[in-house]
Order: C-alpha cells, then sequence, then structure tokens
C-alpha cells in the first residue's frame, strides 16, 4: 500500500518541485486512485504519516538505500539529517570533515556557491517534506473524508495527524527560513502540476510558520501524551521559541518575550526533566530520556540508511578508536572538532565536565591537516552503546535517536531571552544554567554567580551543551560571529581562520531552481 501511495505522491511531488522519487514505477496505472489507495480505514493514513515522519530520518523507499526519494547526488548523501547537521556543524567550529568529496569541504571553508550539491539537496529536502505535507493534507480534507466513508473515529485519529503533519510541514519550512532566507511558499491550497510557485519574503516564512504553529497547538497531544517519535505541543511550543528568539536575524524585530511564553509552557508542562547523566542523553536507548521533547527516531534493524545516525556516529570514529568501545564495527575516519571547540572546557580546577566528549589518543589538538583524521580530536558525543553497556541491535546501522529538542536547550533559551530584555527572572535563568552546570560537573564546582551570566558566557555554554546537535550554525549567527565576527581554525580555508563576507549568512538557493523555477530570484552575494 506503501508503494501504491508513492507512485501517486511522487508524480505530484515531481510536477511540482522537481524532485523525483526514483526507481519507482510511475507509470500510469488505471487502478491506482488516490480513492483506491487512502479509502476508509486508517491504516493508508497511518502510513502516510509515518513515512512524513521517516523523511527527517531515511532516505527512500527501502533501506539502507535503493528506491531513493531525491536524485542527482549519493543516496546516503541526500539524508535530511545527514545535510542539515552538515548545513549546520560543518560551517562552524564545530567540526570539520577530512573527505574531498567535491563541494563538502566547501562547509568549513565558507567556499560555497549555488552549484554545492549538499546545499542542493537539503533544499530538495525541505520541499519534499514540504510537498509530503501537503499532499497528505489535500488527501484527508473533511469532503474526502467523507466521501470515502471514513468513521468519526478514524477522522478523529486523522485530524491528530493532520495537525502533526502541519507541524513537519512547519519544521521544514524554519530549516528553509533559517538556511536559505526567501524561498517559495506554498500549502496544501496550491493548485498543483500548473505555476511554479512563487518566491516569499523571510518575513512572509515566519508569519506563515508562527500561524500555522499557533493553530495547530490546541490540536496536538499534550506532553507527555504522545507515542515517542511523534510531535506533541511542547515540539509546537519549542519550534514557536526558536522561531521568535531568532526573530530579530528572520524579520528585523525582537521577539524575546514572545519566545520567553513559549518555554515558560514547555517547562510548566511538567512532563520533562533533566537526565541525570548527560551522555544517556546520545546513547542506543536514549529514548528512555525524560528530557528529550522532540528526536528522529533510528533503529539499527528497522530504520538503516547511509545518512542520518549510520553517518553521525560513524564518521566520528578512526584512527586508535577501538569502534568496538562506542557500539560499532568500523569507523569512516571523517569528523573531528577544532581547538577552539576544545578550549572552551577549561579545567584549570582539575574538575572534569562531562560534556567534554573527546578522543585525543594518537591525535593533535590542533588541526594541521583538514584531510588527516589524526589531525584535530575525534568527538564521539553519539554512541550506539545503551546506558547499561549493552551493544545496538547492528554495528553498523546505530539504534540511537537524533534529539532535535530536549530541555537542556529550554533552559539555555530561557536564560539568553532574560538576557536580552525578554522577561523573565534572572536568579530562575541562573538557577537553569547551574542546573546543567551541577550535572555536568557533578557537584557544585562549575557553578557560576549571576555577574557571570552573559550573553557571551550563553553562547560558549550552549557549544558545551549542544554541540553537535544541529544549532551551532544558527546560534552564531544569532551573536553576529558566523561570518563577519567569526574566526577559528580553517574557517576561509586558512589554518588560523579568517573572518568571511556577510552574505554567507545565508545560503544560496541552488543554481538548479533558479534555473527551473523563474519566478527565484537569488540571494545577495551570489
Amino acid at each position: 500500500m506503501i508503494k501504491n501511495i508513492f507512485k501517486i505522491t511522487c508524480l505530484l511531488l515531481l510536477m511540482l518541485t522537481g524532485v523525483a522519487c526514483t526507481d519507482l514505477d510511475l507509470k500510469p496505472e488505471t487502478d491506482i486512485t488516490a480513492a483506491t489507495v487512502f479509502g476508509a480505514d486508517e491504516a493508508a493514513y497511518t502510513s502516510f504519516i509515518a513515512k512524513l515522519y521517516a523523511g527527517l530520518a531515511v532516505t527512500g523507499q527501502q533501506g539502507p538505500n535503493g528506491q531513493a526519494d531525491i536524485k542527482g547526488i549519493d543516496e546516503g548523501f541526500s539524508s535530511y539529517l545527514r545535510q542539515f547537521w552538515g548545513a549546520q556543524v560543518l560551517s562552524t567550529d564545530e567540526a570539520v570533515i577530512g573527505w574531498g568529496d567535491a563541494g563538502l569541504p566547501d562547509f568549513h571553508y565558507h567556499t560555497w556557491t549555488p552549484a554545492n550539491n549538499f546545499l542542493s539537496a537539503m533544499y530538495n529536502r525541505v520541499f519534499f517534506q514540504v510537498s509530503m505535507a501537503n499532499e497528505f493534507l489535500r488527501e484527508t480534507s473533511d469532503a474526502k473524508l467523507s466521501e470515502r466513508g471514513v468513521s468519526e473515529a478514524v477522522k478523529a485519529k486523522i485530524s491528530e495527524y493532520r495537525a502533526e503533519a502541519r507541524f513537519l510541514r512547519a519544521l521544514s519550512y524554519w530549516h528553509g527560513l533559517d538556511l536559505f532566507g526567501n524561498i517559495p511558499l506554498y500549502d496544501e491550497t496550491f493548485a498543483v502540476g500548473n505555476n511554479a510557485p512563487t518566491q516569499a519574503s523571510r518575513a512572509e516564512i515566519f508569519a506563515f510558520i508562527e500561524t500555522e504553529l499557533k493553530d495547530i497547538e490546541s490540536k496536538m497531544a499534550a506532553p507527555g501524551t504522545q507515542q515517542y517519535g511523534r510531535a506533541s505541543q511542547a515540539a509546537a511550543w519549542m519550534l514557536l521559541a526558536k522561531l521568535y528568539l531568532n526573530a530579530e536575524v528572520y524579520v528585523n524585530t525582537a521577539k524575546y518575550s514572545e519566545s520567553l511564553t513559549y518555554l515558560n509552557k514547555i517547562i510548566r508542562a511538567g512532563a520533562y526533566s533533566l537526565k541525570p547523566n548527560f551522555q544517556e542523553n546520545f546513547m542506543a536507548d536514549n529514548h528512555t530520556s525524560p528530557e528529550l521533547i522532540f528526536t528522529i527516531p533510528f533503529d539499527g534493524a528497522r530504520t538503516q540508511t547511509w545518512g542520518g545516525m549510520t553517518f553521525l556516529i560513524n564518521a566520528s570514529l578512526g584512527g586508535d578508536m577501538n569502534t568496538k568501545d562506542f557500539g560499532m564495527n568500523g569507523g569512516w575516519g571523517g569528523t573531528r572538532t577544532t581547538s577552539s571547540i576544545v578550549d572552551l572546557f577549561p579545567d584549570a580546577t582539575g574538575t572534569i565536565d562531562e560534556r567534554a566528549i573527546f578522543f585525543t589518543g594518537g591525535k593533535t589538538k590542533e588541526i594541521t591537516n583538514v584531510g588527516d583524521y589524526n589531525s584535530g580530536y575525534s568527538a564521539p558525543k553519539f554512541i550506539n552503546k545503551t546506558s547499561t553497556g549493552a551493544n545496538g541491535q547492528d554495528g553498523t546501522h546505530p539504534d540511537t535517536d537524533f534529539p532535535v529538542f530536549r530541555l537542556a536547550d529550554v533552559y539555555l533559551m530561557y536564560a539568553e531571552t532574560v538576557l536580552r530584555g525578554g522577561g523573565g527572572d534572572l536568579n530562575t535563568a541562573l538557577s537553569y544554567v547551574n542546573q546543567l552546570r551541577e550535572r555536568a560537573y557533578n557537584n557544585i564546582t562549575g557553578n557560576i554567580t549571576s555577574a557571570q551570566l552573559t550573553l557571551d558566557f550563553i553562547l560558549d555554554e550552549r557549544a558545551r551543551e549542544l554541540m553537535w546537535e544541529g544549532h551551532r550554525r544558527t546560534d552564531l549567527i544569532r551573536f553576529n560571529k558566523f561570518t563577519e565576527n567569526g574566526v577559528w581554525p580553517w574557517k576561509g580555508n586558512v589554518a588560523g581562520g579568517k573572518t568571511t563576507e556577510k552574505f554567507r549568512d545565508i545560503y544560496p538557493i541552488p543554481a538548479t531552481e533558479i534555473i527551473s523555477n523563474p519566478n527565484l530570484k537569488q540571494n545577495t552575494g551570489y
């Protein structure tokens, strides 16, 4: 049934966005229509929404590869999470990657162009997700469900699915807004197969996301009541808080008090708490953590891909590392961190910050050769071992889930909004930050005073707490330290680093999209 659904869906996506679902039989079949695929029971609708969630993790219709969702790039490279992580992390001081695939070194060197195929893959992933969500919403309108004789009980379940589809669409639109700026905006009312979608301003995309999330808030499951891996109200609140926190970047208007409102909703829901052991948030059984608000789930036996967490963990292992210690059969020898990040973890008192997860054996702290895996420390933050020491199910494809949103980030965002004049309470902000530091140090030796709680401290603390979780580029841009005012090793393809052009605070619209859609205008500087 899922294949039949995507024989229909992929045709629509191909007409709408140029995103191809390769290796599927797309010949017209007179016995397959939306009505015959969906019908009156819940199964087809459940399969479709499952695919929408899975689009953040997997790359096609089978695992670990085959029948890819998009073409024009190696399927493993095309992974949504893999490309998002690369755009958000490899472009910063958090990581370099030693592989020389065309376009990949551009991220850390800040030399990307509209022809970069990794940026094209990320852009296509965003709109593949948007288009799938739109199609789901078209096929689940009240009118269509009534035509198919769907029962009231099934309609109620589908109503929940619709809210989740809109959340996932908003999430992808936020990624598109943050990464690419002015992008096409179209929803389920857009007439498929007619004119190409028009380009919207950042302000219009911002308003769309804000309106959608506010409208679905009451339609989603309460925090802590949703099935694991599915979005609850707290996920929508967190996305709104993120949107508002970065509003000065997106729409030149501060909305810190609005961000604080939704952070408080998450905190006051009482559904989340800090995991006492920091690293257990990044292990093969991290689905048990009470700290995780929204994740991209992976399963070594059932969610196999060469992107996602398979990439994230394998690429961080190599050299003298015994990969069995991390629950893996081998390593790919790719990613390391820079000395700029290592230096954020001073140990002057002899007390260990448990967030300083670096492998140093046989390695140099300074990166003298980006292509040499022993040049620069490894950062095996994510591992395929459980909290009890057991291995994940598979030594190549891990069970570890990716934490999109977690409570620690809520605490740090709360402190930042207070410092930026968004309201709240300074003592509460200090308490939240010190809770994170007490967990990291296992005592109060790392606690700070209110005088030490500054915006510069928050930026550094976010790096310590959230390293490799996909936040760093957005954080640096919000603090105006990504391009003109930020320097770290090998930024700009210079060993000591250099500043880069301000226009690189957003990525270019891929050249292929500019050519295929006459409604699009390239971002300034590209």
